[in-house]
């Protein structure tokens, strides 16, 4: 087993692509740290994990606490330096089916859950990794970084700033041998995709999502984008006029919101 995947964290694993990411990589003697809110789930996925052959260590925790998240990651780091961060935890929110705008409350806590803790998380786990010279940051934006979309202009918001966050660090950090790099998901089966008020086309489940991102991380891929035909249209839609770049959008679905569907 290479070194670089002894110890890996985790977060939002109680869920979706962070919950089948967990079991993906659970095996003999690696340790994993899995950080989330819901006991319940956290407690499956650790199960799972260790029927794997994994070591588990769990963070039930809300990242939005910066204190307890600092002072976690710091603890499992001394016990076990990460070699992997995965920091996955994140939020959805969607203008209203009246086409109101979104309250200022939900935007500010949607980048503060988005933006502002993922920041929080990588903070230690970076200078850590600075330290000893080696490691790799994962950080799970979304193909809707690419262009924003009027149905979810603070989600968009958010996914395109830690999208170039992540670029620029990888361009930064690339000499001292930290490997930085940005997942960029389309529509994978959860509790987020069902609250996204539009078409949901070419949905994946996590646990191909979770093999994509393995392989992609393996490889040391900056982006790793799927699925190929979403990942290739959000792509070209900024290179577009606006125009045209807007008739495409509403010919999708994605200038309105319309019901969630389950």
């Amino acid at each position: 087993m290479p070194r670089d995947c002894q110890h890996i964290v985790i977060t939002g694993a109680s869920n979706g692509i962070g919950a089948a990411l967990a079991v993906c990589y659970a095996a003999p003697g690696r340790v994993l740290g899995l950080v989330g809110r819901n006991r319940e789930r956290l407690a499956q996925v650790e199960r799972q994990c260790r029927d794997r052959g994994a070591q588990v260590c769990i963070g039930q925790l809300d990242i939005n606490d910066h204190a307890c998240l600092r002072q976690w990651l710091t603890d499992f780091d001394r016990r076990y330096p990460v070699d992997l961060l995965i920091a996955n935890a994140g939020v959805t929110h969607a203008i209203g089916p009246d086409n109101a705008p979104e309250p200022l409350e939900a935007v500010c806590r949607l980048l503060a859950t988005n933006l502002t803790a993922t920041i929080q998380t990588v903070d230690p786990v970076l200078h850590a990794m600075r330290q000893r010279g080696h490691g790799q940051i994962a950080l799970t934006s979304s193909l809707a970084a690419f262009y924003g979309l009027p149905v979810t202009p603070a989600y968009c918001a958010s996914k395109a700033a830690l999208k170039a966050w992540g670029e620029a660090l990888r361009g930064q950090l690339a000499p001292e041998g930290i490997r930085i790099n940005i997942i960029c998901p389309g529509f994978v089966e959860s509790d987020m995709s069902t609250q996204f008020p539009g078409p949901r086309p070419f949905m994946i489940s996590p646990q191909k999502a979770a093999v994509l991102i393995q392989r992609g991380l393996a490889r040391n891929r900056a982006h790793i984008s799927f699925p190929r035909l979403l990942s290739l249209g959000m792509r070209l839609l900024p290179v577009l006029p606006y125009p045209l770049a807007s008739f495409f959008i509403r010919l999708s679905g994605y200038e309105r919101a319309h019901p969630s569907r389950g």
